[in-house]
């Protein structure tokens, strides 16, 4: 059975103190919260100090990025093995706008998978399509390229240790989000993909978020599918009160 999972994906906003204050607000909040799984992906310079925050909270940490080495002349670049000295336990892989952005591509985010993985941290594998790779009617085949090419030669024995996020490209952040029969369409063939590429008891077990405009309106329709088991959120986590509406959408879906 998939637990419901909630994440939050805080870019590049957020000072400490920002970040404190936020948490602050959300944390009373989930006290004793077991349906659902939240977790939170703050910028690096927050992470310690959140963390020794969330010690006796249900909210997990997560990192935005991680390089593919455990340390190095990379300047700029963080290792597995630093965010796990920061309480880390997931981390953000792949995600559009890294790819966009920082010219990362299947090869390098595939490496960055491998080292979560060996580091002890739970990769959150980013993948979506474009506005214009959708209207080409390519969706499908953007989406196996990246599963498959990310996922390349690594194997999968816990379908704890590994989380998929759809997130469509032209979604996110543009107030656009994918129809619930859109995203469960989507997320159909990636189980399908997951399927052709593990055991069956594994495949049907690993989480596939959907991300890309997720709010407090749209969250509970979007929730309702069935094979999407939870959200990455990017504007909506930002906002104590707007992020733990979707959290209780999650938990209205598991009751």
């Amino acid at each position: 059975m998939r637990k419901m999972i909630i994440a939050g994906n805080w870019k590049m906003y957020k000072t400490i103190p920002d970040a404190l204050n936020l948490i602050r607000t959300l944390k009373p909040k989930l006290i004793g919260e077991k349906e659902v799984e939240v977790i939170i992906c703050p910028p690096f310079n927050a992470l310690s100090p959140l963390a020794e925050i969330l010690v006796d909270s249900p909210i997990k940490l997560g990192a935005q990025n991680m390089h593919w080495e455990e340390e190095g002349a990379f300047t700029g670049e963080i290792s597995g093995k630093m965010l796990l000295t920061s309480r880390v336990s997931h981390v953000i892989l792949g995600h559009s706008e890294r790819r966009k952005f920082f010219c990362e591509d299947d090869e390098i985010i595939n490496r960055k998978v491998r080292k979560a993985l060996e580091t002890g941290l739970i990769p959150i594998l980013c993948i979506g399509e474009s506005l214009e790779e959708r209207e080409a009617n390519q969706t499908l085949k953007v989406l196996e390229n990246q599963l498959l090419q990310g996922l390349s030669g690594i194997e999968i024995k816990d379908p704890a240790r590994l989380i998929i996020a759809y997130e469509p490209v032209w979604a996110i952040g543009t107030g656009r989000n994918a129809t619930p029969a859109q995203a469960q369409e989507a997320h159909l063939f990636i189980r399908d993909l997951l399927n052709r590429r593990y055991e069956t008891e594994i495949a049907n077990n690993i989480n596939i978020l959907y991300g890309g405009s997720v709010k407090p309106a749209n969250a509970l329709e979007l929730l309702r599918q069935p094979d999407v088991d939870g959200s990455l959120v990017g504007g909506a986590s930002l906002k104590a009160e707007d992020f733990f509406q979707i959290i209780q959408a999650g938990k209205e879906v598991c009751n």
